[in-house]
């Protein structure tokens, strides 16, 4: 066991108060795209041509592309004429808009959304509520009103869902064997990239997205064509409408954005509306039971409390939740990834 002398605690204090420059850095790259570009230049660029292509001056590129040397997002090669600049595989597949594993949106989600509530964290601790009034000087009582402000902010959120999905949809959907269920509805599926995980894992299921009026017309217009015939729609608040009947309930990253009386309300509707024999699918990253990590879903759990109404759970809390709305047989499958699976059978 080593000693507290041979662990360099400061070093460690500096590496995380300098967390939100890393993060940064990634963002603005990303936003400005440097990460695009390289992709589509098929060959290293120095520093100067890359700032005459993204309109920056070439002394604030230079820095910004050595930062990302460092990060492993670039790798930089020395030649005669200067320092040539490149993607590491890291960069092309994730951070550059066109891959299909492209987490572009949600970085600048994060980076233009969710950095402005952050920086109220200390008030969000202090009331134990969300900071949408102090961010962004709009109404706090309705998270998911204030997340969808505008169309244009309700895309961004959901072209960033649809980015995490297509890195983690499949590793929550194989979590157990899902084929016995046909009919599916994917409650808050949004811009549909679980579903189509799902049809595609499952050629034999439907799909239906069940999510406010608003959200499905932009789904339909931007994320599902209408040629992906096994994913329907069903507009709604299912808070407040009725639960068609179903064979499979998904609920991905719903529950952990409302309090347990929340929670219970809408699991309580799920079991009453699911078909006997059928089941609910809880998508949502899942803490130790003595709540000592994982430190992402940690940090998740804050984030929870400067946007939404909810937190963070444990495996026996989801149970918990699921039991008190009549649920039976539950099994718990951690991922090993981002996110877990829970599965409750009435």
């Amino acid at each position: 066991m080593s000693s507290m002398e041979d662990i360099d605690y400061p070093q460690i204090i500096m590496q995380y108060s300098s967390g939100f420059l890393v993060s940064k850095v990634m963002f603005t790259a990303c936003e400005l795209g440097v990460f695009d570009l390289l992709l589509e230049s098929r060959e290293p660029l120095p520093s100067n041509a890359i700032a005459a292509c993204l309109g920056t001056s070439t002394m604030g590129m230079e820095r910004l592309l050595d930062a990302c040397v460092g990060l492993k997002l670039l790798a930089v090669e020395m030649t005669q004429e200067g320092a040539l600049y490149r993607n590491t595989e890291i960069s092309n597949i994730y951070l550059t808009k066109s891959s299909p594993k492209s987490q572009y949106h949600i970085l600048m989600y994060y980076s233009n959304t969710v950095y402005l509530c952050w920086q109220y964290l200390a008030d969000a601790v202090r009331e134990g509520r969300n900071q949408y009034e102090r961010a962004f000087g709009i109404s706090s009582d309705d998270p998911f009103g204030a997340m969808y402000r505008s169309e244009e902010e309700m895309l961004k959120f959901m072209a960033g869902q649809n980015s995490v999905w297509s890195i983690c949809g499949r590793d929550v959907l194989s979590a157990f064997d899902l084929s016995p269920f046909t009919q599916i509805y994917d409650l808050g599926g949004g811009g549909g990239a679980l579903a189509r995980e799902c049809v595609s894992l499952y050629p034999n299921s439907t799909v239906t997205i069940y999510d406010l009026p608003k959200v499905v017309q932009v789904a339909k217009e931007q994320f599902v064509s209408p040629e992906e015939r096994q994913i329907s729609f069903h507009e709604g608040d299912f808070f407040n409408d009725s639960i068609p009947e179903a064979e499979l309930y998904i609920l991905s990253k719903i529950l952990h954005d409302w309090d347990d009386d929340k929670c219970k309300q809408l699991l309580t509707k799920i079991y009453k509306a699911c078909k006997p024999g059928g089941g609910v699918l809880l998508v949502e990253s899942l803490l130790n039971e003595d709540k000592s990590g994982p430190l992402e879903t940690q940090l998740y759990s804050m984030n929870m409390l400067v946007q939404t109404e909810g937190k963070e759970r444990t495996a026996a809390e989801y149970i918990k939740l699921l039991e008190a709305a009549g649920f039976g047989v539950i099994q718990v499958k951690r991922t090993g990834k981002l996110y877990d699976a829970v599965l409750g059978r009435k």
